[in-house]
Formats: structure tokens, sequence, C-alpha cells
């Protein structure tokens, strides 16, 4: 029996192990909703053209719609036998209209075909992203502009550093989001350009109009060279790129949740809607949606390495490696559009300890550094001159178990004699945030400003 999708070149059909190795439809049936709608605008611009009639091209309009129903019902029948989403609907479209169905494929190959439906679920996806993000940066300017004056430690190498505002280390990461989001614009137009009609590599000879089919499918223009049109996946790179850096932010955001909700932080409690417990400690209540989101990001990394190390060795045009780039895509961006969902609900859902961030806000001589600071610019000290002299008040204030607040000021003097009772008042964590008040730093002032300034921005 002769393959029915090759005609009389091929006389039998595939062996089961090489229609089990080339077989997509299992995962690139996501791609029908596109899939049909770029066949409709082809069938419209053949029939325009007087390429097909336009009759033909009506009977297929409306067959394809059918299609798209019977799926979306659950009612349609995927055939592995004929590989893919593209076969699939056309062959299904032959069993609706008859010979008309036949026409679709003129001055198109399923290399163009492939090409603008993959591009056309990454631009939907970028677009959902892009929501998300704003989404999320929203959730996240919400809870800042509720504690632009809460204290909590500042933290390098997970250790005391300064006092911070919580309403500033939340706008941190609005920050990233934003970056994260211009990436996604960025790449979305970039990749807004339509390969629909350099059929399977160089062209056609058909009177195509390759600009009307951009415009129907929302793209700004046709790609301009047949062969880069179905060979490169740099769109979906790019996409999966920048899903990689919000995944990392994700990720970053995920681990100071974890360590934030611990028993030894308590900074933050997470309500049942994001917790999970032990199947044998009962007191458990454990962050698994941030482990997830972690996690995640592996994974989602992992995808985009995985594409590109496909298509790293491709000759020009299209291989049949390429088939391998929507499960990688397809698994990366639905798991990052899940993990920024949940990142959105943990913001909104998380209750912060109030009282337990400003208590652990002074610890670890947190405000050595205003000390150091004032002996500059009180006393006129060199900085490292300050630091050194700071450096004994802290040796002090440990070997004694006490804060730097409690250090008595005659033992001050005896480190530096012009030292005064007025170093106390820089001594404390509220004195201290509010000090910072250089562009960009977190005192409650500057704080608000930029929760307004982001609160603008985004409606």
């Amino acid at each position: 029996m002769s393959n029915r999708m090759w005609g009389g070149r091929f006389k039998t059909g595939p062996s089961a192990i090489m229609e089990e190795i080339n077989a997509s439809i299992d995962f690139d049936r996501k791609l029908y909703a596109q899939d049909i709608k770029g066949s409709k605008a082809h069938a419209a611009m053949l029939a325009k053209q007087g390429i097909i009639p336009e009759d033909d091209a009506r009977k297929i309009a409306e067959g394809l719609d059918a299609i798209k129903g019977e799926i979306e019902s659950g009612s349609f029948t995927f055939s592995r036998a004929l590989e893919d989403i593209h076969m699939n609907v056309e062959s299904r479209l032959k069993d609706i209209i008859g010979t008309p169905a036949g026409r679709l494929h003129t001055a198109r190959s399923r290399n163009d075909q492939v090409a603008v439906d993959f591009r056309l679920w990454v631009r939907d996806s970028l677009d959902h992203l892009e929501a998300q993000l704003t989404d999320l940066m929203k959730a996240l300017v919400v809870r800042a502009a509720e504690h632009t004056h809460t204290v909590m430690p500042g933290f390098t190498h997970l250790q005391s550093a300064q006092p911070v505002t919580f309403g500033h280390h939340l706008m941190a990461y609005v920050e990233m989001f934003a970056r994260d989001r211009s990436r996604v614009t960025d790449a979305r137009k970039r990749m807004n350009e339509c390969p629909l009609g350099a059929a399977a590599l160089a062209g056609t000879s058909f009177p195509i109009d390759r600009h009307a089919t951009a415009e129907a499918l929302g793209f700004d223009r046709p790609t301009a060279n047949s062969l880069d049109s179905v060979s490169d996946r740099d769109f979906a790179l790019e996409a999966m790129a920048a899903g990689s850096i919000i995944a990392i932010h994700l990720s970053r955001l995920a681990e100071e949740i974890v360590i934030w909700s611990s028993a030894q932080f308590g900074f933050v409690r997470l309500s049942d809607a994001f917790s999970t417990g032990s199947s044998i400690m009962p007191q458990k209540r454990n962050p698994d949606a941030a482990e997830l989101v972690r996690a995640k990001s592996g994974r989602i990394i992992g995808d985009m390495n995985a594409l590109m190390i496909v298509m790293k060795g491709l000759p020009l045009t299209y291989q049949k490696d390429m088939q391998e780039d929507k499960e990688q895509a397809f698994d990366a961006i639905e798991n990052l559009s899940l993990c920024l969902e949940a990142t959105a609900g943990m913001i909104r859902d998380m209750a912060p300890n109030v009282e337990r961030m400003a208590a652990a806000a002074g610890s670890g001589y947190a405000t050595a550094t205003d000390l150091a600071d004032w002996l500059v610019r009180v006393l006129g000290l060199p900085f490292r001159d300050a630091h050194h002299v700071t450096g004994k008040l802290v040796g002090i204030a440990s070997e004694r178990g006490i804060e730097l607040a409690d250090i008595p000021l005659a033992d001050m003097q005896a480190v530096h004699a012009g030292i005064t009772d007025a170093v106390y008042g820089v001594l404390t964590v509220q004195a201290s945030v509010s000090s910072r008040k250089s562009y960009g730093g977190t005192s409650p002032d500057n704080v608000a400003a930029q929760v307004k300034r982001w609160q603008d921005m985004l409606g």
C-alpha cells in the first residue's frame, strides 16, 4: 500500500519504529489554532490572487472552522500515522469538503507552514507572558506600598549588612521584572515577521502576495529571505532566553520566600493556599509552591540549552532535527507561565511579620556603616580611619554580647576621643534607613516615590 502522504514516491508505509520516531502529533497538536489561522489566511490570499477558485477558498475556510470546532469540543480524532498537526488537519479537511482541500497546499510547504504556526504560538505566548509579568509587578508594587517604612535586614553573603525596608526589597524585584518585560517586548518585535510563502526553501513560482498574508496574520512584514525563513528558530530561542532570565529572577525571589517563611527567620507566612504539610511531621508548613518555582528554573534553562544544541550544527535549510524545537519551547514557556502565576499568588497571599523583621534588622551590628559615616561626616576622619575605629567598637560590642548603641560613651571615647553622645542618634535602625536618601536608596521617602512612579506606569 502506498504512503498516503507521500503519494507515488513511496510504495509502502513507514515501519512501526519509523512512525514512532517521526510522529509529532502528540505534542504539536497544540498548534491547531495557529495552523488553522495560517491556512485560512493562505487560502484567502490564493483566491484573491486568482490561484485557486473563490468557491474553493470559501469551502476551505468553512471546513477549517469546522475542524477547529471538532478539536475544541474533543471530538476530533488525531492520527499518529499522519505525523503532525498539519497533515491531520489537511486529511480531515479532505474528508469534509473533498477535492477543494487539495488546493490548500498550493504555493506552500510544511516547512513554511510549521514556521508560521510556531511563530504565531510563540508570539501569543509572549503576549501572555508580558501580561503575567505586569500582573506580578503590580502585586509587588501593592505590597511595597504597604511597607515603605517596614524595616528588615539587608543582606550580603546572606549575612546582616545594613537595614533596608521591606518595600525597598520588593521594589528591587519590580525593577528586575520590568527588564524582563522589556526583553519579552523586544523579542516579540524582532520575531514579528511572517515566513508563510517561503515554501520549502526557495519561494514559489505562483504569484502569491506575502504582504497580504503577513498583514492578515498580524505580522509587521514578510520575512526577507526564503532560506532563512524556514531554517532558523532563533525567535523561539530568544523567547526561551528571555524566559530563562525571568525564571532566574523568579527562582531568586522563591528562594527568599523559602528563607523568609522558615521558623528561623519568620519574616513572612504563607497561607494554606501556597503551603503543604508533611506525611509524618504534623507541625510542618512547607513552602512547596516557592520550592517548585525555584526548581522549575532549571527545567526552563535546560529546555533552552537543549534547543540551542539541536540548532547549533544544522546546515541550511530545514532539517528534521527541528521537529525537536516545539516540545522544548512548549515545556519552557508553559512552565514559566505557571511559575509567574504562582509567584504573583504568593506575593498577594503572604503575611509579613513586621515585628520579627524589625527585631532582626538591627542584628549583626547592621548600623556599623552609619557609625563610620558619622565619624567621617562629623569628625572629618578619612573613611578608612573611620572604618578602623568602627571595627574596634564592633569588636568591643561583640566581646560583651551587646549592640553598638549599648556601648557606654566613655568606652567609645577610649577608642576615639572625638566621639560625642550625638553618635547614638545614628545607631538606630530607623535612623539608618531614613538616612539612605541617595537616588535608589532605601529611605521610606525614596521607596514611596518609586512606588508612585511604578503605579503611574503600570496603571
